[in-house]
């Protein structure tokens, strides 16, 4: 089979397109034909091994979410049959429950290999069914981005009708939390460097938007947008230059769910407002297998629309990963296998 694999040193220049045996599956085991895969942020990182000893060992398959098709069953498998098409679970050991080390490990395109593949041989407590209505391209953009917004929003965010909810950017994650705020019957609140993707932000569902490049104090006039206190929950991709503007913009009581580090990982904010009004900083790393399961529950009841902004062919998966790292796009970019 056909992959593409970081070869024999760490580096993203080191991406080749070779062949594998083609796998097979053991007893409780299936084996994908992998349809589409979608890139996140990380992807960019696991070349350059950024996660050091838990970035995995080479020569590593990378990319950590895709989409595939259920071509055989091993012994005992109950779960899915062939024909089904499943998502891969970016955690395959985080079933249910609560965030734990063991859990948090064991992540597909790094340490484990990722999807990149002709083939993937999986448990089959590791892969979801996704909705009919989803392209293959729509599909292979849930593990990560769609659950990380999910679990922000609705599993750790617990958000309500009513609430007023900021989402930073227009990456995958930010328009997935604002499809699914928009859901929970949320006022959404929108940033962007450019205005032409808050218009479409708005056309998208989100009620305000707000260009942090002409208004630098982006924190204060999301306040204002919100009314009384500010804002009751804040989608935080930015990191270091962005959570200073968060905590000017977020209520009393309210919740910055803190999910990317864009801007830098470490922390450049005043810890007093954190401390006397009693913001809750909830870190966000995915989510687990029940988690992924209500969500695709919900994208099948409502028919949500996931945004895909590029489509590029296997072969191109570099040329992909240079366009994700110009931060130009709208949604998510997608490889078609």
């Amino acid at each position: 089979m056909k992959v593409i694999q970081i070869q024999d040193n760490w580096s993203i220049d080191n991406l080749t397109l070779t062949e594998r045996p083609d796998p097979e599956p053991g007893p409780g085991q299936v084996l994908l034909r992998m349809k589409a895969a979608s890139l996140n942020y990380r992807d960019l990182v696991v070349p350059r091994r950024g996660y050091g000893r838990l970035t995995g060992e080479l020569p590593l398959i990378p990319i950590s979410d895709g989409v595939g098709e259920v071509v055989a069953l091993g012994e005992g498998v109950r779960r899915v049959k062939v024909g089904d098409r499943v998502c891969p679970t970016f955690l395959q050991s985080w079933m249910s429950g609560e965030a734990t080390m063991e859990r948090l490990t064991g992540s597909l395109g790094g340490p484990l290999d990722g999807v990149m593949a002709e083939y993937m041989v999986l448990s089959e407590q590791g892969v979801v069914k996704v909705p009919a209505h989803l392209t293959d391209e729509q599909a292979a953009t849930l593990p990560c981005a769609a659950l990380t917004a999910w679990s922000a929003i609705v599993t750790e965010g617990r958000v309500k009708a009513g609430d007023k909810v900021l989402v930073q950017g227009t990456g995958g994650v930010s328009l997935f939390a604002l499809q699914f705020a928009k859901l929970q019957g949320a006022h959404v609140i929108v940033t962007s460097s450019r205005d032409e993707k808050v218009q479409r932000a708005l056309d998208l569902g989100a009620d305000e938007g707000i260009n942090y490049v002409s208004t630098p104090e982006w924190g204060k006039a999301a306040k204002a947008l919100a009314g009384g206190d500010g804002v009751d929950h804040i989608i935080e991709v930015g990191g270091t230059e962005t959570l200073p503007q968060s905590l000017r913009a977020i209520r009393a009581g309210g919740t910055i769910s803190l999910i990317g580090v864009l801007s830098g990982l470490n922390m450049n904010a005043s810890l007093g407002p954190i401390v006397t009004r009693q913001v809750r900083l909830q870190g966000i790393s995915c989510g687990n297998r029940d988690g992924f399961e209500a969500m695709v529950r919900a994208i099948g009841q409502h028919a949500v629309q996931p945004v895909v902004d590029r489509v590029f062919a296997f072969e191109d998966l570099r040329p992909a990963l240079d366009y994700l790292a110009r931060s130009g796009h709208f949604g998510k970019i997608c490889i078609r296998h």
